[in-house]
């Protein structure tokens, strides 16, 4: 996932990662990229809140992401194989660990044995598979595997393996020092093992006729606690090197294996995420990230992947482009899909920056500092506070986390309080945020505030509208528009008195007498300008 180091899958999250997820709707994404698997779940969630803000970056990423898209069981096998070699070093047994060093020499050769034939499959992938891959990261992954996991260097290692549980023996050396006392043991490369009938007889012969004299021997009794206490002592003192050096290797391996199962887990991930909106007929691409100082966004085909997967049915996509334009205002007809375009703007945003496809035809965007969403919330019921209150503590909260560069987008805020006083909080929020480099995105029903930045700022941003049709139906598509005074509301209201209109009127007749006409209360408009 990096060039020149690793990726930390319990490292830290922004402070704000909570409120992103929940009004970004990134759990659904989550949970689409786990496929049950909640490893992957948070693998996906830690790279997806911790992104990148270099191109090159996450090019780099981009490139190892087409290879898996193109070679998804190649790599749905290698995370396989990862997963497997930490499941077998968790079942070795440990509570062998308190005999130090033997306990350690041990279960590391467990270890070590049950994962080498692991390591040969990787390699074995490497070698069937390398030509086929073609990202800077696949390239060095394999080429590594190939030169490092040779088989001649495998059966040594296996042999090495077989030699450390000195099944012959342990044979050190050892010299003497001030009273009598040992020092300088050193473990001694064991007797090389006679093979055959004919090679154990010759050396029987020799040692009958070796003299008694060059044979230095003693054997502790059966009963002799002390002295095997003492002989064991001996046998530690030889082992504590080499078991603590092969503790470091069976700790390196695993740790490779750990790392290989996070790194790509996050890759399986993204292909989990692409069968399911596959599945569905829903577009993906991979965007092109460009400099943060460009300001460049150009998307087509824009949509909510969350949205997308809780329905059974596609989702409307957008077209916007907002080069050189740090806000952008979105206005229009209620429930018209203001809320979920500006969904779909945090979500690209953000998947954009882990180096992953965002849901969309196409996409073309600068990178950013950092996501922050200021969303409505509903009221505190314990009253501790009221809700313009609650509101200008988040914000404050924001304020504090910005950075220039940053993306915030705000939903709603401060229509807590009448128009006016909301409209200029905001307006002051929103001029300061500017002036900070920041680029705003910002839902509002708030007119006076809508319709202020059109007349005084009409080049320095971008106005879009939730589509509203003449006889009222959403097309749940933004487009460039200037405010509007109303929200429509009333649409809605009759929409739903509607569907209730012919149990209501066949009531209604039947009070008043057959002649008589019921006429809808949601036949009434509003005054222009009322939001409801």
């Amino acid at each position: 996932m990096f060039r020149d180091r690793d990726f930390d899958p319990k490292g830290g999250l922004p402070p704000a990662a909570a409120a992103v997820t929940q009004d970004l709707g990134l759990d659904a994404l989550f949970d689409a990229m786990a496929a049950g698997e909640e490893f992957l779940r948070e693998v996906a969630r830690r790279a997806v809140l911790t992104g990148l803000r270099d191109p090159a970056e996450i090019g780099y990423r981009q490139s190892i992401l087409a290879d898996c898209l193109e070679q998804p069981a190649v790599v749905r096998e290698m995370y396989a194989i990862a997963v497997e070699a930490l499941e077998r070093e968790r079942r070795i047994w440990g509570w062998t660990l308190n005999r130090y060093p033997e306990g350690l020499l041990h279960r590391s050769l467990d270890v070590l044995e049950a994962l080498l034939e692991l390591l040969r499959a990787l390699r074995r992938i490497a070698e069937a598979h390398s030509r086929e891959f073609r990202s800077a990261g696949f390239t060095r992954l394999f080429a590594t595997l190939a030169q490092e996991l040779d088989e001649a260097y495998l059966e040594k290692v296996r042999g090495e393996l077989v030699r450390l549980r000195f099944r012959e023996g342990v044979l050190l050396s050892a010299a003497l020092g001030a009273g009598h006392k040992g020092t300088r043991y050193v473990l001694r490369k064991p007797r090389e093992t006679v093979q055959g009938l004919l090679g154990r007889l010759q050396a029987w012969v020799g040692q009958v006729g070796a003299s008694e004299k060059s044979r230095y021997v003693y054997q502790v009794a059966d009963r002799d606690e002390a002295g095997l206490q003492a002989l064991g002592e001996l046998r530690n003192r030889g082992l504590a090197g080499v078991a603590g050096a092969l503790g470091q290797s069976a700790d390196h391996v695993v740790g490779f294996f750990a790392m290989l199962r996070a790194e790509l887990g996050f890759y399986v991930g993204c292909l989990n995420l692409r069968d399911r909106l596959a599945a569905k007929g829903e577009p993906i691409t991979i965007p092109r990230p460009l400099p943060q100082e460009e300001d460049t966004l150009r998307v087509r085909g824009l949509y909510d992947a969350a949205l997308s997967l809780s329905l059974a049915g596609r989702v409307v996509g957008n077209e916007v482009s907002a080069d050189h334009r740090p806000l952008v205002v979105i206005t229009g007809a209620n429930r018209g899909g203001k809320t979920t375009f500006m969904r779909s703007v945090g979500q690209a945003q953000l998947l954009m920056q882990c180096g992953l496809f965002v849901p969309a035809e196409s996409y073309e965007g600068s990178v950013c500092a950092g996501v922050l969403t200021h969303y409505k919330r509903e009221e505190d019921p314990g009253m501790r506070s009221g809700k313009l209150d609650e509101e200008l503590g988040r914000m404050s909260a924001l304020i504090d986390q910005v950075r220039r560069g940053s993306l915030v987008l705000l939903n709603e805020s401060f229509a807590s309080t009448n128009e006016r006083e909301g409209s200029q909080i905001a307006r002051q929020v929103v001029r300061a945020l500017l002036e900070a480099g920041v680029r705003v995105f910002y839902v509002t029903h708030l007119h006076d505030l809508a319709q202020g930045f059109y007349r005084e700022e009409p080049r320095a941003a971008l106005f879009l509208r939730a589509e509203r049709l003449s006889d009222g139906r959403r097309t749940f598509r933004v487009v460039e528009g200037e405010p509007l005074p109303t929200s429509y509301g009333v649409d809605l209201y009759q929409r739903i008195f509607r569907e209730a209109q012919p149990q209501d009127e066949a009531r209604a007749a039947g009070e008043r007498g057959p002649d008589s006409a019921a006429r809808p209360a949601a036949a009434v408009d509003p005054p222009v300008g009322e939001r409801v």
